[in-house]
């Protein structure tokens, strides 16, 4: 099993679900998120004065899926969240040991689908 976790815009988000729903892969975990990367600064103004925006809002969707379908939730990602610009986000990828449904105690594989 691999954890999927994927930074990408806001604006992004719905295309995503749809995209991972359709294949078959619908639980996902949406958490927003700030932070900095390759993209530069802007500016905001704010009652009247400017201010330099550093952090860019973003959110992380987080899937947990099996090895067989790890390339396809990547490919699904890459495929809906992006434009081809800096700023578009990362997608990292972790080992996970085990999955255990709480209500059935499923343990493994079967947790998660």
């Amino acid at each position: 099993m691999k954890k999927v976790e994927a930074i990408i815009r806001p604006s992004k988000l719905k295309a995503v679900q749809r995209g991972l729903k359709e294949a078959d892969m619908p639980c996902v975990t949406v958490i927003p998120v700030k932070g900095t990367g390759l993209q530069k600064s802007y500016s905001e103004r704010y009652r009247g004065t400017e201010q330099s925006m550093i952090l860019q809002t973003r959110v992380m969707i987080i899937c947990v899926v099996s090895d067989e379908n790890l390339e396809k939730c990547i490919d699904v990602i890459l495929d809906n969240a992006s434009e081809g610009q800096v700023g578009d986000g990362k997608i990292f990828v972790y080992e996970v040991q085990d999955a255990i449904r709480l209500s059935t105690r499923v343990r493994g594989n079967p947790a998660i689908h």
